[in-house]
């Protein structure tokens, strides 16, 4: 994707990167799969955004101008991978919520020790984890060769569900915001 794509706003980023193919390139081999659950996180009005209250050591990278990895860690072992958006400042990032997989499936099946195809990358840690994805790639540029995000296929708008996001019931007022969009029916997103 070009890095234009990544300056324009979260929430449509969000709508929009359903369907592209996120990759990982390491030395084991590539794997990638197609996007088929986002999440879109604001931080100047979102009080389930990491930047809401400002800059800290971690969200550093969300200040960036759009088109860098945002990659933290959740409960102490999952890591979970975004995809910064906006102008520099701004702090805001669409997290990667599930994958459907499309290559690199044996090197995925072996990270994550799982053979069920549905499994691999159905939730931001496992996709992580079947794509290598970690703190290494905290900030690195999606437009590179390493960790990039690339067209593979057009979601009609018939396809697309969108509704609150999971996991933010602390968020206050934004707990409700419509910002968590999926391919209606894939059977590789986190949850129905």
């Amino acid at each position: 994707m070009r890095k234009s794509f990544y300056l324009q706003d979260t929430v449509e980023a969000a709508r929009q990167l359903l369907g592209k193919l996120l990759v990982h390139r390491t030395p084991e081999g590539a794997a990638g799969g197609m996007i088929v659950e986002t999440e879109a996180y604001v931080g100047a009005v979102d009080k389930a955004c990491h930047t809401y209250n400002g800059i800290s050591p971690r969200t550093e990278i969300m200040f960036a101008e759009g088109g860098v990895a945002y990659v933290y860690l959740i409960y102490g072992m999952y890591h979970c991978f975004n995809a910064v958006t906006g102008p520099a400042g701004e702090g805001d990032a669409v997290l990667i919520r599930a994958l459907e997989p499309v290559f690199g499936l044996d090197l995925m099946r072996r990270r994550r020790g799982q053979r069920d195809l549905r499994k691999l990358c159905s939730g931001p840690g496992k996709l992580c984890q079947a794509l290598a994805i970690g703190k290494p790639q905290y900030g690195l540029d999606l437009t590179g060769e390493e960790l990039f995000i690339a067209d593979f296929r057009t979601i009609p708008e018939e396809l697309v569900a969108r509704g609150p996001r999971i996991n933010v019931d602390y968020a206050e007022e934004a707990v409700d915001f419509p910002w968590r969009f999926l391919v209606r029916d894939s059977k590789y997103v986190s949850r129905r």
